[in-house]
């Protein structure tokens, strides 16, 4: 983009209600023990991903299954899109039944030339208030990074090792997994359900595991270890790609100041593919 200015503070606003169809979907994909889902009871960190789902229209889905670009996104014409990280604060609770307004900015947009090519960068600030609510439920700054297709001879980053756990889950990453997050997230992303366009299109060597899904299943690992922790705020980072050819593992330790809990994920060989913290109120 040669112009971010143009971008930089645009914003939308959608509005959705915390209906309970949604939770019992993901309660289910996570294998949860069913529960009732009744109005007022709260969603667990993360969960308000179950809503402000996209809905363009067919015809304007582009070939990796986002929407075309140049709606509320800048129209970069890198082809690869990822969810690079984010980082949240929790600062009230969000309920079933709850009228929602999400209000999403361009905070920053940016380029650079990496080991592989040209990168751009995407922040977007979302603020989550319920029912006519002056002050934010929820802060979550998301960045989005996109780049070229893949190139013969590219050469990935060097891995780095997981540290040791204390906790730790292990997750087998099959299609219907992946599947059902995906339908539950209204996620038509190619990469997460079709092979042949994510091993012949995008160059990958199977499906990828959806970040915001590991993501979930970090703080669903901090809940079963800790189930009466309060998260107050959450960030991760992606760090490698995580594919549905192994199974791979969520893992944890609190650390020494008991308000923090480290959460990350790894892959079959032990390398870190997600990095994260939860502070803990």
């Amino acid at each position: 983009m040669s112009d971010a200015s143009e971008w930089i503070g645009r914003s939308e606003t959608r509005e959705d209600v915390a209906s309970a169809a949604p939770v019992r979907g993901l309660r289910a994909t996570l294998d949860l023990e069913p529960v009732g889902i009744v109005p007022g009871m709260e969603l667990a960190p993360l969960w308000h991903w179950l809503y402000f789902l996209p809905t363009e229209r067919q015809s304007d889905i582009g070939p990796d299954g986002h929407a075309r670009r140049g709606g509320f996104l800048p129209p970069i014409e890198l082809p690869r899109r990822m969810w690079a990280g984010s980082q949240f604060e929790f600062r009230a609770p969000v309920r079933v039944g709850d009228a929602l307004r999400r209000t999403s900015t361009i905070v920053d947009l940016s380029h650079k030339q990496g080991r592989t090519g040209p990168l751009a960068f995407v922040k977007l600030r979302h603020e989550i208030r319920c029912n006519g609510g002056s002050e934010p439920a929820i802060v979550e700054f998301h960045d989005i990074v996109y780049r070229q297709a893949r190139q013969p001879g590219d050469v990935e980053p060097p891995p780095a090792a997981a540290p040791a756990a204390t906790w730790r889950r292990v997750i087998v990453p099959d299609d219907v997994l992946l599947f059902r997050y995906s339908a539950l997230t209204f996620n038509g992303h190619r990469i997460h359900y079709d092979r042949k366009y994510v091993t012949e299109v995008e160059g990958y060597p199977g499906l990828v595991v959806h970040g915001p899904l590991i993501a979930t299943l970090l703080l669903d690992l901090l809940h079963r270890q800790l189930p009466d922790a309060e998260v107050a705020a959450f960030s991760f980072r992606a760090r490698r790609p995580t594919f549905d050819l192994h199974p791979f593992a969520v893992c944890g330790a609190l650390q020494a100041d008991s308000r923090t809990v480290r959460l990350w994920g790894e892959d079959h060989e032990g390398w870190l593919t997600m990095d994260a913290v939860a502070t803990l109120r």
